[in-house]
Protein backbone atom coordinates (compact mmCIF):
# COMPACT_ATOMS: atom_id res chain seq x y z
CA UNK A 1 0.00 0.00 0.00
CA UNK A 2 1.16 3.55 -0.63
CA UNK A 3 2.20 5.03 2.68
CA UNK A 4 0.40 8.34 2.96
CA UNK A 5 1.30 8.70 6.62
CA UNK A 6 4.88 9.39 5.68
CA UNK A 7 4.13 12.23 3.31
CA UNK A 8 3.62 15.05 5.79
CA UNK A 9 6.67 17.04 4.77
CA UNK A 10 6.75 20.50 3.25
CA UNK A 11 6.99 20.45 -0.53
CA UNK A 12 6.90 23.14 -3.16
CA UNK A 13 3.89 22.95 -5.49
CA UNK A 14 6.02 22.01 -8.45
CA UNK A 15 6.76 18.81 -10.29
CA UNK A 16 8.85 17.78 -7.29
CA UNK A 17 5.64 16.44 -5.78
CA UNK A 18 5.75 13.71 -8.39
CA UNK A 19 9.19 12.59 -7.29
CA UNK A 20 8.03 12.53 -3.68
CA UNK A 21 5.13 10.32 -4.69
CA UNK A 22 7.53 8.03 -6.48
CA UNK A 23 9.59 7.71 -3.32
CA UNK A 24 6.54 6.21 -1.68
CA UNK A 25 6.22 3.65 -4.46
CA UNK A 26 9.60 2.04 -5.15
CA UNK A 27 9.99 0.75 -8.67
CA UNK A 28 7.26 2.95 -10.15
CA UNK A 29 8.27 5.44 -12.80
CA UNK A 30 6.81 8.93 -12.86
CA UNK A 31 6.24 8.90 -16.61
CA UNK A 32 5.40 6.62 -19.50
CA UNK A 33 6.14 7.05 -23.17
CA UNK A 34 3.70 7.10 -26.09
CA UNK A 35 4.30 7.93 -29.76
CA UNK A 36 3.11 11.48 -29.13
CA UNK A 37 5.41 12.01 -26.14
CA UNK A 38 5.68 11.44 -22.40
CA UNK A 39 2.82 11.36 -19.95
CA UNK A 40 4.20 12.64 -16.63
CA UNK A 41 2.93 12.10 -13.09
CA UNK A 42 2.01 15.60 -11.95
CA UNK A 43 0.48 14.94 -8.55
CA UNK A 44 -1.60 12.56 -6.44
CA UNK A 45 -4.93 12.85 -4.70
CA UNK A 46 -5.71 10.71 -1.70
CA UNK A 47 -7.69 10.48 1.53
CA UNK A 48 -6.43 11.92 4.84
CA UNK A 49 -3.50 9.97 6.21
CA UNK A 50 -5.33 9.33 9.49
CA UNK A 51 -7.87 7.06 7.82
CA UNK A 52 -7.63 3.66 9.45
CA UNK A 53 -6.41 0.87 7.22
CA UNK A 54 -9.21 -1.52 8.15
CA UNK A 55 -11.65 0.87 6.44
CA UNK A 56 -9.99 0.06 3.10
CA UNK A 57 -10.98 -2.92 1.06
CA UNK A 58 -14.56 -3.05 2.30
CA UNK A 59 -15.59 -1.24 -0.85
CA UNK A 60 -13.61 -0.58 -4.00
CA UNK A 61 -12.80 3.06 -4.67
CA UNK A 62 -14.53 4.62 -7.65
CA UNK A 63 -13.84 8.15 -8.91
CA UNK A 64 -16.16 10.63 -10.61
CA UNK A 65 -15.08 13.81 -12.41
CA UNK A 66 -17.38 16.74 -11.62
CA UNK A 67 -17.19 20.13 -13.32
CA UNK A 68 -19.16 22.84 -11.56
CA UNK A 69 -20.15 25.58 -13.95
CA UNK A 70 -19.91 29.22 -12.95
CA UNK A 71 -22.79 30.45 -10.84
CA UNK A 72 -23.41 34.14 -10.06
CA UNK A 73 -22.28 34.60 -6.48
CA UNK A 74 -20.12 36.89 -4.43
CA UNK A 75 -16.81 36.92 -6.27
CA UNK A 76 -13.82 35.64 -4.30
CA UNK A 77 -11.79 38.51 -5.75
CA UNK A 78 -13.52 40.75 -3.18
CA UNK A 79 -10.97 39.55 -0.66
CA UNK A 80 -8.98 42.61 0.31
CA UNK A 81 -6.02 43.06 -2.00
CA UNK A 82 -4.23 44.94 0.77
CA UNK A 83 -3.61 41.66 2.58
CA UNK A 84 -0.06 40.41 2.53
CA UNK A 85 0.67 37.19 0.69
CA UNK A 86 1.04 35.16 3.85
CA UNK A 87 -2.12 36.29 5.66
CA UNK A 88 -4.05 36.45 2.39
CA UNK A 89 -3.23 32.86 1.59
CA UNK A 90 -4.32 31.75 5.04
CA UNK A 91 -7.66 33.54 4.71
CA UNK A 92 -8.22 32.30 1.19
CA UNK A 93 -7.32 28.78 2.24
CA UNK A 94 -9.83 28.84 5.06
CA UNK A 95 -12.43 29.98 2.54
CA UNK A 96 -11.31 27.30 0.10
CA UNK A 97 -11.56 24.56 2.71
CA UNK A 98 -15.14 25.53 3.42
CA UNK A 99 -14.89 26.46 7.07
CA UNK A 100 -15.73 29.46 9.23
CA UNK A 101 -13.80 27.56 11.87
CA UNK A 102 -10.37 27.10 10.33
CA UNK A 103 -9.24 24.58 12.91
CA UNK A 104 -12.20 22.32 12.20
CA UNK A 105 -11.79 22.66 8.47
CA UNK A 106 -8.12 21.74 8.52
CA UNK A 107 -8.56 18.81 10.89
CA UNK A 108 -10.57 16.73 8.43
CA UNK A 109 -8.19 17.25 5.54
CA UNK A 110 -5.18 16.15 7.47
CA UNK A 111 -3.81 19.34 8.99
CA UNK A 112 -0.41 18.00 8.14
CA UNK A 113 1.45 21.20 7.52
CA UNK A 114 2.15 20.30 3.92
CA UNK A 115 1.82 22.58 0.98
CA UNK A 116 -1.75 23.75 0.42
CA UNK A 117 -2.66 25.27 -2.92
CA UNK A 118 -5.61 27.61 -2.57
CA UNK A 119 -8.12 28.92 -4.99
CA UNK A 120 -10.22 31.92 -5.85
CA UNK A 121 -11.46 29.99 -8.86
CA UNK A 122 -10.63 26.64 -10.36
CA UNK A 123 -7.69 27.88 -12.37
CA UNK A 124 -5.86 30.28 -10.05
CA UNK A 125 -3.31 28.86 -7.65
CA UNK A 126 -0.87 30.57 -5.30
CA UNK A 127 1.22 30.14 -2.23
CA UNK A 128 1.78 27.60 0.52
CA UNK A 129 -0.02 27.08 3.79
CA UNK A 130 1.68 25.96 6.97
CA UNK A 131 0.14 24.27 9.99
CA UNK A 132 0.20 27.61 11.84
CA UNK A 133 -2.77 28.72 9.74
CA UNK A 134 -5.09 26.20 11.39
CA UNK A 135 -6.45 28.92 13.67
CA UNK A 136 -7.38 31.26 10.83
CA UNK A 137 -11.01 32.33 10.98
CA UNK A 138 -12.76 34.46 8.39
CA UNK A 139 -16.30 35.79 8.48
CA UNK A 140 -17.44 34.62 5.04
CA UNK A 141 -16.93 30.85 4.86
CA UNK A 142 -18.87 29.99 1.70
CA UNK A 143 -16.80 28.26 -0.93
CA UNK A 144 -17.55 29.61 -4.40
CA UNK A 145 -18.17 26.13 -5.87
CA UNK A 146 -16.55 26.63 -9.25
CA UNK A 147 -14.08 24.40 -11.02
CA UNK A 148 -13.44 20.71 -11.49
CA UNK A 149 -13.54 18.23 -8.64
CA UNK A 150 -12.85 14.55 -8.03
CA UNK A 151 -15.44 12.66 -6.02
CA UNK A 152 -14.20 9.32 -4.66
CA UNK A 153 -15.19 6.84 -1.96
CA UNK A 154 -13.02 5.11 0.63
CA UNK A 155 -14.50 3.07 3.46
CA UNK A 156 -17.53 4.84 4.92
CA UNK A 157 -16.75 8.24 3.38
CA UNK A 158 -17.00 10.28 0.22
CA UNK A 159 -14.09 12.63 -0.41
CA UNK A 160 -14.03 15.66 -2.71
CA UNK A 161 -10.73 16.96 -4.10
CA UNK A 162 -9.97 19.95 -6.29
CA UNK A 163 -8.53 18.51 -9.51
CA UNK A 164 -6.50 21.63 -10.32
CA UNK A 165 -4.89 21.95 -6.89
CA UNK A 166 -1.63 20.14 -6.21
CA UNK A 167 -2.71 19.42 -2.65
CA UNK A 168 -3.04 15.69 -1.99
CA UNK A 169 -5.69 15.95 0.68
CA UNK A 170 -9.38 16.44 -0.12
CA UNK A 171 -11.17 19.72 0.49
CA UNK A 172 -14.24 17.98 1.86
CA UNK A 173 -15.21 14.70 3.49
CA UNK A 174 -18.69 13.28 3.93
CA UNK A 175 -19.19 10.33 6.28
CA UNK A 176 -22.04 7.82 6.29
CA UNK A 177 -23.03 6.18 9.53
CA UNK A 178 -25.31 3.49 8.14
CA UNK A 179 -23.31 2.07 5.22
CA UNK A 180 -20.41 2.52 2.81
CA UNK A 181 -20.77 4.50 -0.44
CA UNK A 182 -19.86 2.39 -3.47
CA UNK A 183 -20.86 4.32 -6.61
CA UNK A 184 -21.64 7.87 -7.72
CA UNK A 185 -22.49 9.93 -10.79
CA UNK A 186 -22.49 13.63 -11.66
CA UNK A 187 -24.70 15.65 -14.03
CA UNK A 188 -23.28 19.12 -14.85
CA UNK A 189 -26.55 20.36 -16.36
CA UNK A 190 -28.87 19.40 -13.50
CA UNK A 191 -31.63 22.01 -13.36
CA UNK A 192 -32.56 22.01 -9.67
CA UNK A 193 -29.01 21.87 -8.34
CA UNK A 194 -29.13 18.21 -7.32
CA UNK A 195 -26.31 17.06 -9.58
CA UNK A 196 -24.56 14.30 -7.61
CA UNK A 197 -25.89 10.77 -7.06
CA UNK A 198 -24.46 8.45 -4.40
CA UNK A 199 -25.29 4.74 -4.07
CA UNK A 200 -24.54 2.83 -0.86
CA UNK A 201 -23.71 -0.73 0.02
CA UNK A 202 -27.01 -0.88 1.91
CA UNK A 203 -28.96 -0.12 -1.26
CA UNK A 204 -29.78 3.46 -0.20
CA UNK A 205 -29.47 6.18 -2.84
CA UNK A 206 -28.99 9.94 -2.35
CA UNK A 207 -29.14 12.90 -4.71
CA UNK A 208 -27.46 16.09 -3.52
CA UNK A 209 -26.01 19.37 -4.73
CA UNK A 210 -22.23 19.13 -4.95
CA UNK A 211 -21.94 22.90 -4.62
CA UNK A 212 -23.97 22.80 -1.42
CA UNK A 213 -21.73 20.08 0.04
CA UNK A 214 -18.66 22.20 -0.65
CA UNK A 215 -20.19 25.23 1.03
CA UNK A 216 -21.09 23.32 4.20
CA UNK A 217 -18.44 22.85 6.91
CA UNK A 218 -19.86 19.62 8.31
CA UNK A 219 -19.12 15.99 7.52
CA UNK A 220 -22.68 14.92 6.73
CA UNK A 221 -24.75 15.20 3.57
CA UNK A 222 -26.85 18.37 3.49
CA UNK A 223 -30.04 18.95 1.52
CA UNK A 224 -30.18 15.33 0.33
CA UNK A 225 -33.07 13.53 -1.33
CA UNK A 226 -33.18 9.95 -0.06
CA UNK A 227 -34.34 7.00 -2.20
CA UNK A 228 -34.86 3.35 -1.21
CA UNK A 229 -34.78 4.50 2.39
CA UNK A 230 -34.67 1.59 4.83
CA UNK A 231 -34.91 -0.78 1.87
CA UNK A 232 -38.43 0.36 0.97
CA UNK A 233 -37.85 -0.64 -2.67
CA UNK A 234 -35.02 -3.15 -2.51
CA UNK A 235 -33.93 -4.34 0.92
CA UNK A 236 -31.77 -7.25 -0.11
CA UNK A 237 -28.90 -6.02 -2.26
CA UNK A 238 -26.32 -3.30 -2.53
CA UNK A 239 -26.04 -0.63 -5.19
CA UNK A 240 -23.53 -1.69 -7.83
CA UNK A 241 -23.62 1.12 -10.40
CA UNK A 242 -25.50 4.39 -10.84
CA UNK A 243 -25.94 6.74 -13.80
CA UNK A 244 -27.84 9.78 -14.99
CA UNK A 245 -29.84 9.26 -18.17
CA UNK A 246 -28.33 11.60 -20.83
CA UNK A 247 -30.91 14.22 -21.85
CA UNK A 248 -33.19 12.57 -19.30
CA UNK A 249 -34.27 15.75 -17.47
CA UNK A 250 -33.49 14.42 -14.00
CA UNK A 251 -34.00 10.72 -14.64
CA UNK A 252 -31.42 8.29 -13.28
CA UNK A 253 -30.98 4.53 -12.98
CA UNK A 254 -29.53 2.40 -10.19
CA UNK A 255 -28.24 -1.13 -10.76
CA UNK A 256 -28.21 -3.58 -7.87
CA UNK A 257 -26.37 -6.76 -7.01
CA UNK A 258 -29.54 -8.83 -7.37
CA UNK A 259 -29.77 -8.21 -11.11
CA UNK A 260 -32.39 -5.45 -10.91
CA UNK A 261 -32.12 -1.94 -12.32
CA UNK A 262 -34.47 0.76 -11.03
CA UNK A 263 -35.45 3.96 -12.84
CA UNK A 264 -36.03 7.13 -10.79
CA UNK A 265 -37.19 10.66 -11.54
CA UNK A 266 -35.93 13.45 -9.30
CA UNK A 267 -39.21 15.35 -9.67
CA UNK A 268 -41.24 12.54 -8.08
CA UNK A 269 -41.63 11.61 -4.45
CA UNK A 270 -38.58 9.75 -3.22
CA UNK A 271 -40.32 8.01 -0.33
CA UNK A 272 -42.75 5.96 -2.37
CA UNK A 273 -43.27 2.27 -1.79
CA UNK A 274 -44.37 0.85 -5.15
CA UNK A 275 -45.15 -2.83 -5.17
CA UNK A 276 -43.58 -4.57 -8.12
CA UNK A 277 -44.68 -8.13 -8.92
CA UNK A 278 -42.48 -11.04 -7.93
CA UNK A 279 -40.00 -12.07 -10.62
CA UNK A 280 -41.14 -15.43 -11.90
CA UNK A 281 -38.13 -16.32 -14.03
CA UNK A 282 -34.79 -14.97 -12.84
CA UNK A 283 -33.16 -15.74 -16.19
CA UNK A 284 -35.53 -13.60 -18.29
CA UNK A 285 -35.35 -9.85 -18.99
CA UNK A 286 -38.54 -8.11 -17.80
CA UNK A 287 -39.67 -4.51 -17.30
CA UNK A 288 -42.54 -3.42 -15.06
CA UNK A 289 -43.74 0.11 -14.27
CA UNK A 290 -44.98 1.52 -10.97
CA UNK A 291 -48.75 1.71 -10.65
CA UNK A 292 -48.58 5.10 -8.96
CA UNK A 293 -46.65 8.27 -9.73
CA UNK A 294 -43.89 7.56 -7.25
CA UNK A 295 -40.27 6.47 -7.29
CA UNK A 296 -38.94 4.23 -8.60
CA UNK A 297 -41.02 4.57 -11.74
CA UNK A 298 -39.84 1.25 -13.22
CA UNK A 299 -37.93 -1.94 -12.45
CA UNK A 300 -35.84 -3.69 -15.08
CA UNK A 301 -34.89 -7.24 -14.16
CA UNK A 302 -31.74 -7.74 -16.23
CA UNK A 303 -30.15 -10.99 -15.11
CA UNK A 304 -29.62 -13.54 -12.41
CA UNK A 305 -26.74 -12.33 -10.28
CA UNK A 306 -25.13 -8.93 -9.89
CA UNK A 307 -25.13 -6.15 -12.46
CA UNK A 308 -21.54 -4.96 -12.10
CA UNK A 309 -21.54 -1.88 -14.32
CA UNK A 310 -23.85 0.18 -16.54
CA UNK A 311 -23.11 2.76 -19.22
CA UNK A 312 -25.28 4.95 -21.43
CA UNK A 313 -24.43 5.90 -24.99
CA UNK A 314 -23.74 9.63 -25.31
CA UNK A 315 -27.18 10.37 -26.75
CA UNK A 316 -28.99 8.30 -24.12
CA UNK A 317 -30.54 6.02 -26.74
CA UNK A 318 -28.87 2.83 -25.49
CA UNK A 319 -27.76 1.44 -22.15
CA UNK A 320 -25.14 -1.30 -21.79
CA UNK A 321 -24.93 -3.55 -18.74
CA UNK A 322 -22.37 -6.16 -17.71
CA UNK A 323 -22.82 -8.67 -14.96
CA UNK A 324 -21.67 -11.55 -12.83
CA UNK A 325 -23.03 -14.00 -15.41
CA UNK A 326 -20.42 -12.78 -17.91
CA UNK A 327 -22.87 -11.22 -20.36
CA UNK A 328 -22.83 -7.82 -22.00
CA UNK A 329 -26.39 -6.70 -22.76
CA UNK A 330 -27.29 -3.67 -24.87
CA UNK A 331 -30.80 -2.23 -24.58
CA UNK A 332 -32.80 0.34 -26.46
CA UNK A 333 -33.50 2.45 -23.38
CA UNK A 334 -36.60 4.34 -24.58
CA UNK A 335 -38.28 1.27 -26.08
CA UNK A 336 -37.11 -1.02 -23.26
CA UNK A 337 -35.89 -3.62 -25.74
CA UNK A 338 -32.88 -5.95 -25.69
CA UNK A 339 -30.82 -5.26 -28.83
CA UNK A 340 -27.81 -7.55 -28.57
CA UNK A 341 -25.18 -8.97 -26.28
CA UNK A 342 -22.89 -11.86 -25.64
CA UNK A 343 -20.78 -13.71 -23.17
CA UNK A 344 -17.22 -13.16 -22.08
CA UNK A 345 -14.58 -15.74 -22.89
CA UNK A 346 -14.45 -16.63 -19.19
CA UNK A 347 -15.90 -15.37 -15.93
CA UNK A 348 -17.71 -12.19 -14.97
CA UNK A 349 -17.59 -8.87 -16.78
CA UNK A 350 -16.72 -5.97 -14.47
CA UNK A 351 -16.78 -2.78 -16.55
CA UNK A 352 -18.11 -1.28 -19.76
CA UNK A 353 -18.10 2.01 -21.67
CA UNK A 354 -19.18 3.52 -25.02
CA UNK A 355 -17.24 5.32 -27.72
CA UNK A 356 -18.47 8.89 -28.17
CA UNK A 357 -19.97 8.09 -31.57
CA UNK A 358 -21.89 5.12 -30.16
CA UNK A 359 -20.32 2.64 -32.59
CA UNK A 360 -18.24 0.60 -30.15
CA UNK A 361 -18.49 -0.71 -26.60
CA UNK A 362 -15.55 -1.78 -24.46
CA UNK A 363 -15.90 -4.40 -21.74
CA UNK A 364 -13.40 -5.92 -19.33
CA UNK A 365 -13.53 -8.63 -16.72
CA UNK A 366 -12.19 -11.80 -15.20
CA UNK A 367 -10.84 -13.27 -18.45
CA UNK A 368 -8.09 -10.58 -18.47
CA UNK A 369 -9.30 -9.41 -21.90
CA UNK A 370 -10.57 -6.09 -23.21
CA UNK A 371 -13.45 -6.83 -25.56
CA UNK A 372 -14.37 -4.46 -28.39
CA UNK A 373 -18.02 -4.73 -29.41
CA UNK A 374 -19.40 -3.28 -32.63
CA UNK A 375 -22.96 -1.97 -32.66
CA UNK A 376 -23.05 -2.27 -36.46
CA UNK A 377 -22.13 -5.96 -36.37
CA UNK A 378 -23.71 -6.63 -32.98
CA UNK A 379 -20.79 -8.85 -31.95
CA UNK A 380 -17.22 -8.85 -30.63
CA UNK A 381 -14.84 -7.54 -33.30
CA UNK A 382 -11.54 -7.56 -31.36
CA UNK A 383 -9.94 -8.77 -28.16
CA UNK A 384 -7.22 -6.81 -26.43
CA UNK A 385 -4.56 -9.03 -24.87
CA UNK A 386 -2.08 -7.51 -22.43
CA UNK A 387 -3.40 -7.61 -18.86
CA UNK A 388 -2.17 -10.25 -16.43
CA UNK A 389 -5.21 -10.11 -14.17
CA UNK A 390 -8.82 -8.97 -14.12
CA UNK A 391 -9.65 -5.85 -16.12
CA UNK A 392 -11.39 -3.43 -13.76
CA UNK A 393 -11.77 -0.24 -15.81
CA UNK A 394 -12.06 0.77 -19.49
CA UNK A 395 -12.49 4.15 -21.15
CA UNK A 396 -12.26 5.76 -24.57
CA UNK A 397 -10.02 8.82 -24.86
CA UNK A 398 -12.37 11.26 -26.56
CA UNK A 399 -9.75 14.04 -26.44
CA UNK A 400 -7.17 12.13 -28.47
CA UNK A 401 -6.91 12.30 -32.25
CA UNK A 402 -4.57 10.45 -34.57
CA UNK A 403 -1.45 12.48 -35.51
CA UNK A 404 -1.83 14.36 -38.80
CA UNK A 405 -5.45 13.27 -39.02
CA UNK A 406 -7.67 15.83 -40.73
CA UNK A 407 -10.82 13.85 -39.97
CA UNK A 408 -11.55 13.17 -43.63
CA UNK A 409 -10.04 9.68 -43.89
CA UNK A 410 -12.27 6.65 -43.89
CA UNK A 411 -10.05 4.69 -41.50
CA UNK A 412 -10.96 6.11 -38.08
CA UNK A 413 -8.58 5.40 -35.21
CA UNK A 414 -9.79 5.21 -31.61
CA UNK A 415 -7.58 5.55 -28.54
CA UNK A 416 -8.75 3.85 -25.38
CA UNK A 417 -7.31 2.83 -22.05
CA UNK A 418 -7.77 -0.01 -19.59
CA UNK A 419 -6.63 -0.71 -16.03
CA UNK A 420 -6.55 -3.94 -14.09
CA UNK A 421 -5.83 -5.70 -10.86
CA UNK A 422 -2.32 -6.24 -12.23
CA UNK A 423 -1.74 -2.52 -11.34
CA UNK A 424 -1.14 -1.66 -15.00
CA UNK A 425 -2.49 1.06 -17.25
CA UNK A 426 -2.68 -0.02 -20.88
CA UNK A 427 -3.28 2.31 -23.82
CA UNK A 428 -4.60 0.95 -27.10
CA UNK A 429 -5.09 2.21 -30.63
CA UNK A 430 -8.05 0.67 -32.42
CA UNK A 431 -7.76 0.96 -36.20
CA UNK A 432 -10.47 -1.23 -37.61
CA UNK A 433 -9.23 -1.38 -41.20
CA UNK A 434 -5.87 -2.75 -40.11
CA UNK A 435 -7.09 -5.48 -37.76
CA UNK A 436 -6.05 -8.94 -38.89
CA UNK A 437 -9.30 -10.86 -39.25
CA UNK A 438 -9.46 -14.66 -39.04
CA UNK A 439 -11.41 -16.00 -42.00
CA UNK A 440 -14.02 -18.67 -41.28
CA UNK A 441 -12.41 -22.09 -41.54
CA UNK A 442 -13.85 -24.97 -43.51
CA UNK A 443 -14.05 -28.17 -41.44
CA UNK A 444 -10.55 -29.54 -41.04
CA UNK A 445 -9.04 -26.62 -42.93
CA UNK A 446 -6.03 -24.58 -41.88
CA UNK A 447 -6.50 -20.98 -40.69
CA UNK A 448 -5.96 -18.12 -43.12
CA UNK A 449 -5.98 -14.41 -42.41
CA UNK A 450 -6.94 -11.28 -44.23
CA UNK A 451 -7.07 -7.54 -43.69
CA UNK A 452 -9.73 -5.08 -44.64
CA UNK A 453 -13.20 -4.11 -43.58
CA UNK A 454 -14.26 -6.06 -40.50
CA UNK A 455 -17.87 -6.54 -41.56
CA UNK A 456 -16.94 -8.11 -44.89
CA UNK A 457 -15.36 -11.10 -43.12
CA UNK A 458 -18.04 -11.86 -40.59
CA UNK A 459 -21.42 -13.44 -41.08
CA UNK A 460 -24.30 -11.01 -41.30
CA UNK A 461 -25.16 -9.18 -38.09
CA UNK A 462 -26.98 -11.23 -35.47
CA UNK A 463 -30.74 -10.79 -35.17
CA UNK A 464 -31.97 -8.15 -32.73
CA UNK A 465 -32.35 -9.51 -29.20
CA UNK A 466 -29.79 -12.30 -29.59
CA UNK A 467 -27.40 -13.09 -26.73
CA UNK A 468 -24.38 -14.87 -28.18
CA UNK A 469 -22.36 -17.57 -26.52
CA UNK A 470 -18.67 -17.06 -25.85
CA UNK A 471 -16.71 -17.05 -29.12
CA UNK A 472 -13.77 -19.31 -29.79
CA UNK A 473 -10.39 -17.78 -29.09
CA UNK A 474 -9.30 -18.52 -32.67
CA UNK A 475 -12.23 -16.68 -34.21
CA UNK A 476 -11.64 -13.21 -32.71
CA UNK A 477 -8.96 -10.78 -33.98
CA UNK A 478 -6.38 -9.86 -31.35
CA UNK A 479 -4.87 -6.43 -30.70
CA UNK A 480 -1.89 -5.54 -28.54
CA UNK A 481 -1.48 -2.48 -26.31
CA UNK A 482 0.43 0.55 -27.46
CA UNK A 483 1.65 1.22 -23.91
CA UNK A 484 1.75 -0.91 -20.76
CA UNK A 485 2.79 0.88 -17.58
CA UNK A 486 2.58 -0.10 -13.90
CA UNK A 487 1.13 3.00 -12.32
CA UNK A 488 0.18 1.98 -8.73
CA UNK A 489 1.25 -0.52 -6.12
CA UNK A 490 -2.33 -1.63 -5.47
CA UNK A 491 -4.91 -3.11 -7.89
CA UNK A 492 -6.53 -0.45 -10.04
CA UNK A 493 -10.25 0.26 -10.10
CA UNK A 494 -10.76 2.92 -12.77
CA UNK A 495 -9.43 5.58 -15.13
CA UNK A 496 -10.69 8.85 -16.58
CA UNK A 497 -9.40 10.89 -19.53
CA UNK A 498 -9.49 14.70 -19.45
CA UNK A 499 -8.25 17.20 -21.98
CA UNK A 500 -5.04 17.72 -20.02
CA UNK A 501 -4.46 14.40 -18.29
CA UNK A 502 -5.22 10.76 -17.57
CA UNK A 503 -6.46 9.91 -14.07
CA UNK A 504 -5.88 6.48 -12.54
CA UNK A 505 -7.31 5.28 -9.24
CA UNK A 506 -6.49 2.21 -7.15
CA UNK A 507 -8.95 0.37 -4.97
CA UNK A 508 -7.26 1.73 -1.82
CA UNK A 509 -8.27 5.30 -2.64
CA UNK A 510 -5.18 6.85 -4.26
CA UNK A 511 -5.59 8.85 -7.49
CA UNK A 512 -2.75 9.82 -9.80
CA UNK A 513 -2.90 12.61 -12.36
CA UNK A 514 -0.76 11.94 -15.45
CA UNK A 515 -0.35 15.06 -17.59
CA UNK A 516 -0.42 14.67 -21.35
CA UNK A 517 2.65 15.55 -23.44
CA UNK A 518 2.90 19.31 -23.70
CA UNK A 519 0.68 19.99 -20.69
CA UNK A 520 3.15 18.72 -18.10
CA UNK A 521 5.81 21.29 -19.02
CA UNK A 522 3.30 24.13 -19.02
CA UNK A 523 1.81 23.05 -15.70
CA UNK A 524 5.23 22.85 -14.08
CA UNK A 525 6.34 26.29 -15.28
CA UNK A 526 3.03 27.82 -14.22
CA UNK A 527 3.35 26.34 -10.73
CA UNK A 528 6.85 27.73 -10.28
CA UNK A 529 5.86 31.17 -11.45
CA UNK A 530 3.02 31.22 -8.91
CA UNK A 531 5.40 31.00 -5.97
CA UNK A 532 6.30 34.64 -6.26
CA UNK A 533 2.87 35.88 -7.19
CA UNK A 534 0.73 37.94 -4.83
CA UNK A 535 -3.03 37.68 -4.49
CA UNK A 536 -3.36 40.86 -6.48
CA UNK A 537 -1.48 39.38 -9.42
CA UNK A 538 -3.08 35.98 -9.08
CA UNK A 539 -6.04 36.81 -11.29
CA UNK A 540 -3.71 37.33 -14.25
CA UNK A 541 -2.67 33.68 -14.32
CA UNK A 542 -5.00 31.02 -15.62
CA UNK A 543 -4.39 27.30 -16.02
CA UNK A 544 -6.66 27.47 -19.06
CA UNK A 545 -4.05 29.42 -20.96
CA UNK A 546 -2.18 26.18 -21.62
CA UNK A 547 -2.14 25.23 -25.26
CA UNK A 548 -4.89 22.82 -26.25
CA UNK A 549 -2.50 20.87 -28.45
CA UNK A 550 -0.52 18.15 -26.71
CA UNK A 551 0.88 16.28 -29.71
CA UNK A 552 4.60 16.54 -30.23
Amino acid sequence: MINTAGSNNMMSPSASSASANNAQSPGLKTYFKTPEGRYKLQYEKTHPSGLLHYAHGKTVTQVTLAHLKDKPMQAPSQLSSSLGVSSGVRSAAARFLGGGNGSRALSFVGGNGGTKSVSGSSSNRVGSLGASSSNSVISNSNFDGKGTYLVFNVGDAIFISDLNSQDKDPVKSIHFSNSNPVCHAFEPDAKDGHDLLIGLNSGDVYSVSLRQQLQDVGKKLVGAQHYNKDGSVNNTSRCASIAWVPNGDGTFVVAHADGNLYVYEKSKDGSGDPSFPIIKDQTQFTVVHARYSKNPIARWHICQGSINSISFSADGAYIATVGRDGYLRVFDYKNEQLICGGKSYYGALLCCTWSMDGKYILTGGEDDLVQVWSMDDRRVVAWGEGHNSWVSGVSFDSYWSAPNSDGTGENIVYRFGSVGQDTQLLLWDLEMDEIVVPVRRPPGGSPTFSTGSQSSHWDSACPVGTLQTAPSMRDVPKISPLVAHRVHTEPLSGLIFTQESVLTVCREGHIKVWMRPGFAESQSSNSESLLGTSLKDKSLISGKAVSSSYKQ
